[in-house]
């Protein structure tokens, strides 16, 4: 795989971590309402709450899935265009969903700091061709 294919995969990872990261926020609300007297007995209310909400579970298992990409790609990839692209989008894909989702308003600087993590991946990736 070249680097322009490994940063496709980059951008799917990101794109899938970003998406889900307000679905998880929003799905797992209640859970901090759950109060048990002991640890365990509240790690297994937490747990079940969690499992037993399909929204959540499909939230993470979609993050999950952008993980074990992630890890499939890293075994071919360069580290060096592998964190900076995953991790600079995962922020713009958080930030599109959340608005997406009606959480946050997009602000000129927002938008601004969104072109400039963009171009910075640009040349990241073709600093690597």
């Amino acid at each position: 795989m070249n680097q322009l294919s490994h940063a496709f995969w980059f951008v799917v990872v990101a794109a899938m971590w970003g998406a889900t990261n307000p679905l998880l926020k929003r799905t797992s609300k209640g859970v901090e309402k759950i109060k048990k007297d002991s640890r365990i007995s509240q790690f297994i209310a937490e747990f079940l709450f969690l499992i037993l909400n399909w929204k959540y579970l499909l939230s993470f298992i979609t993050n999950q899935m952008g993980s074990v990409v992630y890890y499939l790609t890293l075994s071919s990839a360069d580290l060096t265009l592998a964190v900076p692209v995953t991790n600079s989008l995962t922020f713009i894909f958080t930030a599109l969903s959340s608005f997406l989702l009606g959480e946050r308003s997009m602000k000129l600087e927002t938008l601004v700091g969104m072109t400039f993590v963009i171009i910075g991946v640009v040349l990241c990736v073709l600093s690597k061709e």
